[in-house]
């Protein structure tokens, strides 16, 4: 797959992927008068709305409208001020208020937007009908918590750090072998706004994921899914998620490490696939 940029549209601050649903025999809408529910695609620090493109047909063609938006600065949103996760949230609420009131939403998001979705699946649980978490933290040990503030006291919101050391961590060591997805995120990680990242670096280091209590009282079903690789957002915190959540479930995925959305595509739609079919049918 090919990681091309696409056409953006307003959504609050941001600027956002935005994919009509399919009307396809495989679409799930219940009725033409209805508007189809929304997916919302959240991603992760350094990235932008296209790394969902391998996720935004398969929901398309299960009859949701898609909303992919670029996080306060990143890709083509402008920077916007914002404190914590929660912030983050907020914000996209109020552009989720503002622009498609009463719809139902699944959310999806990667890594910190997989803590955004969460945050925002307690603030809007009229609309969501679940959340899709991937590769979230939850409860970072001592070394790994300490490692992540280390990274975010680095960055000066002025010049962007080597993208190496984090594109080794999300994918292993460089082979002689191309990969279009790390180099797809090498482009992302060297052309976000330095503002942008060091702000979302440093909410994502000074969380630590979803509190026990927030899990405990999440209305939605929950779907906690991460690749069997993963050396941050390991399957182990998804499991202790899933266990806390009402109604929740964990996945691992073999093989795949923290770039799944994009390195391991079927298996990652694989399951979307399944648990959206679930939320639309509940």
């Amino acid at each position: 797959m090919t990681w091309k940029i696409q056409p953006r549209s307003d959504f609050g601050p941001m600027q956002a992927i935005t994919v009509p649903a399919s009307s396809g025999p495989n679409s799930q809408q219940t009725g033409p008068t209805e508007k189809p529910p929304l997916a919302i695609l959240l991603h992760g620090v350094g990235l932008r709305a296209e790394a969902w493109a391998a996720q935004i047909p398969t929901l398309r063609d299960l009859g949701f409208d898609v909303l992919a938006p670029d996080m306060p600065g990143h890709g083509q949103s402008v920077f916007t001020p914002l404190d914590d996760v929660k912030g983050y949230a907020e914000l996209l609420g109020i552009a989720l208020t503002q622009q498609t009131p009463d719809r139902d939403c699944l959310l999806i998001g990667h890594s910190m937007g997989a803590m955004i979705a969460l945050e925002l699946a307690q603030q809007h649980a009229k609309q969501c009908i679940g959340v899709i978490a991937m590769n979230a933290i939850f409860q970072r040990e001592t070394p790994a918590r300490a490692a992540v503030a280390a990274r975010a006291a680095q960055l000066d919101g002025v010049s962007l750090p080597d993208p190496s050391p984090t594109l080794t961590r999300w994918f292993g060591a460089e082979t002689s072998d191309p990969l279009a997805e790390r180099d797809a995120c090498h482009d992302w990680l060297t052309t976000v706004s330095p503002r942008g990242y060091q702000q979302a670096y440093r909410c994502f280091a000074n969380s630590d994921g979803p509190s026990p209590q927030s899990l405990q009282t999440l209305r939605c079903p929950a779907l906690f899914l991460t690749g069997a690789e993963e050396p941050n957002s390991t399957p182990a915190m998804s499991i202790a998620m899933a266990d806390l959540a009402p109604n929740g479930r964990a996945e691992v995925i073999a093989g795949a490490a923290h770039m799944m959305p994009m390195t391991h595509a079927p298996e990652t739609n694989s399951a979307v696939q399944s648990f959206a079919k679930e939320c639309l049918h509940d």
